[in-house]
């Protein structure tokens, strides 16, 4: 009797190599980047930026690391966009002015990054190209195609990356809504039939990673703005919100329609989006509806909504300067009813109470965070996350847009699906992640890291001038100025002793004429060798005034010696 033969494993096909390289977006908020490398072809998913915390004062923007991008720039073929957010096309005008590439994306998206082109002087010396969802765009050896998903800002795309080593899906930002407001519903059939064929590698939002259950429908805030403008009335409405929640504003123009009201827009940034939406045709304002700002006089407030930037509390902001009384348009007065239809970014929760505490002391009513439904989130909470690995069932799980926490937090949603622990791959910005079909490592590190933008200058405020600023900002200035001529090695004028920050000089006499006579001591002191070398003298005077400083004071002010050739 001829014995059966167990049947050989099948033996998984190497294939040529695909390299993910995440250049920002990961173990932080903002400047999302991630590039996509096979063979002699690479492209780029988003360039944002981030926003300055409180370690880097005077800076304006925060901007991800281009070395590694310009030094391939031959083999790259494009830029591809999965929505309009700041923290996914922020960055991109800096980039195009060092590699000038096709820039592919939603016909919103591209609107927007055409108005950030126009500020860079940039317009029209860039090839913007306008895809939609299912359509595909070849990038080399690559293809992506566009899939449909929803978010906080229409027009926001997943996409699946068609590699000689597989499919590697991308959702972009995204939560799952089945009654978007002026949007189809999130394309989960293609993520599904992507499934079926066999998705190598999932890049998954991670935001809300934390959160269990479901996101709510953007329709819920609509609810909330019916209830709250019916009990606004007779007052003038203000709503804080974010200016690229077009969704949210389409949903106020609606509110206000039906309650007879008139609207007005306050802030660059949101008189822009709404100008580029209703170009488009994301917006849908009835004729009337929109006024300027100066005509707000000649209505009664019960008649009027202004929408307006400052949800985050930012310094700049209409709606802080309005609650600092610092605004020339509106003053807050008991009259009026404001909603601020956004949760505070983690970091930003101080400025939003601040501002909400001097808008109450001017005794308009605030309607803020949890106390209505008047914000839902644009990423998807536990159960969407779970969805999105069920539907595409994918070999290796890569957790992308988040904290350390969030990243974490998605890697375990992943291995409690059943994923093996080995494939889920936790990465940092500078890594490089290989895969070849069969395995995927983190192989090697670029170099990477956040450029920081401040005014015109970019990537020239680094660690030692933030170190100065955070030094001059915490404990002040002491410059020290003498006259010494070289000739006969004598002082001749000085020293003398001016503070910035420090101490106010009229009230420390006692303390600056010490350190004064302190200083002609330490001169006095100084060898004809250390007259030939001023540095050595600079080092002294220093040494000498900082230690008497902090005996004094227990404080460490930045200490500037200055000497003058007479």
């Amino acid at each position: 009797m001829k014995q059966e033969t167990a049947p050989k494993p099948k033996r998984e096909q190497r294939r040529t190599p695909v390299k993910i390289i995440p250049l920002g977006g990961l173990n932080e908020i903002g400047k999302n980047m991630t590039v996509i490398e096979c063979s002699n072809d690479m492209f780029i998913i988003d360039c944002g930026l981030a926003f300055p915390d409180s370690e880097m004062p005077g800076v304006d923007i925060v901007i991800p690391d281009f070395t590694y991008v310009e030094k391939n720039k031959e083999k790259l073929r494009g830029i591809v966009l999965t929505h309009g957010h700041e923290d996914h096309i922020g960055g991109l005008a800096y980039l195009l002015k060092k590699v000038n590439v096709p820039v592919y994306g939603t016909k919103l998206t591209l609107g927007l990054v055409e108005g950030k082109l126009r500020e860079h002087g940039l317009e029209g010396k860039v090839s913007l190209n306008v895809t939609s969802p299912r359509k595909t765009v070849k990038m080399g050896c690559m293809a992506v195609e566009f899939i449909r998903v929803n978010h906080s800002i229409p027009d926001a795309v997943g996409m699946a990356i068609h590699t000689p080593a597989g499919v590697i899906v991308h959702t972009g930002d995204f939560k799952i809504d089945f009654s978007p407001i002026n949007s189809g519903i999130i394309d989960l059939t293609r993520f599904g039939e992507l499934g079926s064929r066999g998705v190598l590698a999932l890049m998954a939002d991670s935001t809300n990673a934390e959160r269990p259950g479901y996101t709510q429908s953007e329709r819920k805030v609509g609810e909330s703005f019916e209830k709250l403008f019916s009990k606004a009335e007779g007052k003038r409405v203000i709503i804080a919100t974010f200016s690229s929640n077009i969704h949210r504003i389409q949903q106020i123009i609606n509110c206000a329609e039906r309650y007879g009201r008139k609207v007005a827009v306050f802030g660059r940034s949101m008189v822009n989006v709404i100008t580029t939406a209703i170009e488009l045709g994301y917006l849908s304002v009835p004729k009337g509806i929109l006024i300027d700002i100066d005509a707000m006089n000649r209505y009664d407030d019960s008649e009027i909504v202004l929408i307006t930037t400052g949800s985050q509390g930012e310094p700049m902001s209409a709606l802080t300067r309005m609650a600092m009384n610092d605004h020339k348009k509106v003053n807050i007065t008991p009259m009026d009813f404001i909603i601020i239809s956004a949760t505070p970014i983690p970091g930003n929760e101080k400025f939003v109470t601040k501002v909400v505490n001097e808008l109450m002391k001017s005794g308009a009513e605030v309607v803020y965070e949890a106390m209505y439904e008047v914000h839902v989130s644009g990423h998807a909470c536990q159960e969407e996350l779970k969805l999105i690995q069920a539907l595409t069932k994918p070999k290796f799980f890569i957790p992308v847009h988040g904290e350390y926490k969030h990243l974490k937090k998605h890697a375990e949603l992943a291995i409690s699906l059943g994923m093996p622990k080995e494939n889920v791959i936790i990465a940092e910005i500078g890594n490089v992640i290989e895969t070849d079909g069969t395995k995927m490592n983190i192989v090697s590190q670029v170099p990477s890291g956040r450029v920081l933008v401040d005014g015109l200058g970019v990537g020239d405020v680094g660690s030692i001038v933030l170190r100065d600023r955070k030094h001059l900002a915490q404990d002040g200035l002491i410059i020290v100025v003498v006259g010494i001529e070289k000739a006969s090695n004598t002082v001749v004028s000085g020293p003398d002793i001016i503070s910035r920050g420090f101490v106010y000089v009229r009230e420390s006499e006692e303390l600056i004429d010490n350190a004064k006579n302190l200083m002609c001591n330490t001169l006095d002191s100084c060898t004809v060798q250390d007259f030939r070398e001023w540095n050595a003298i600079k080092t002294r005077m220093r040494d000498a005034l900082s230690d008497y400083i902090y005996e004094k004071t227990k404080r460490s002010p930045m200490i500037l010696p200055i000497i003058m050739e007479v």
